[in-house]
């Protein structure tokens, strides 16, 4: 009988991981059995707090794996990607500069338009937490205020109403009574917008760029020359000409303010 080299690899994993649970179960020493608990022991005093501790574990750990899209949705993240990636789109450049580039430029700029939102954040909820002076009920309610301050800030209430008429939720009578159910798509669709006018702002120049080339083209009759050959190293020269990063970077931030 041949083994196939998958099966032994199997089979060596397998033995490998049997040899170091008998050796932990060696180390431990010998261990008593453990008498079965009666029935009438699970519904003990202590069963409801471990079963609450169980619930708050699972649910913070649901909360980080949700972490990447709540940095997305809910801060200017979404607003400058989409602009960086209007304006390389402008350009023509292709993947220059690539994904990874465009998401760290837009992950620092991110990093500093919520900065005094994260400091608010960290002054009023995580450190009252942390020192035991809040609970954990108290603290994410602390915590979500200034975060909200700000998506409402960046939010038209056109967009906001919109989901609230959608919800059949009751008209907010102050910013502190807009649910966060209705807060967090309107805040997107508002960013969305934002971006694709700052996006349509970028793409005039370049546009106007293109039709001078191709119209000139023509007019020379090479018609066999694409455009995209002169218009593309004219794009380039332009752009930092113009100092163009500091102009974005500069215009996305002022943006949020």
């Amino acid at each position: 009988m041949q083994l196939k080299p998958a099966f032994i690899s199997r089979l060596l994993l397998s033995v490998a991981a049997l040899s170091i649970l008998c050796v932990a179960v060696h180390a431990q020493g010998p261990v008593a059995p453990t008498p079965p608990t009666p029935p009438g022991d699970w519904f003990k005093d202590e069963a409801p707090q471990e079963l609450a501790l169980t619930l708050r574990l699972v649910f913070s750990l649901a909360a980080l794996s949700l972490l990447p899209t709540a940095l997305i949705t809910m801060t200017s993240f979404m607003r400058i990607i989409i602009v960086l990636s209007f304006l390389r789109s402008a350009l023509g450049t292709q993947q220059t500069p690539p994904n990874t580039v465009l998401v760290g430029l837009a992950l620092f700029l991110t990093l500093f338009v919520m900065q005094p939102v994260w400091e608010q954040i960290d002054e009023r909820a995580v450190k009252p937490y942390l020192a035991g002076s809040m609970q954990y009920s108290q603290a994410i309610e602390e915590g979500t205020k200034p975060l909200r301050t700000f998506m409402l800030k960046q939010t038209r209430d056109r967009d906001l109403l919109l989901f609230i008429r959608m919800g059949h939720l009751p008209k907010p009578r102050g910013p502190q009574d807009v649910p966060m159910r209705a807060l967090l798509p309107g805040f997107a669709i508002s960013e969305l917008k934002s971006a694709f006018q700052l996006g349509f702002v970028i793409y005039i120049p370049f546009m106007v760029l293109d039709l001078v080339v191709a119209s000139s083209l023509m007019s020379m009759g090479m018609m066999m020359l694409p455009p995209v050959t002169i218009s593309l190293p004219l794009k380039i020269l332009l752009f930092v000409m113009i100092d163009g990063w500091h102009l974005i970077a500069r215009s996305l931030v002022l943006s949020f303010s």
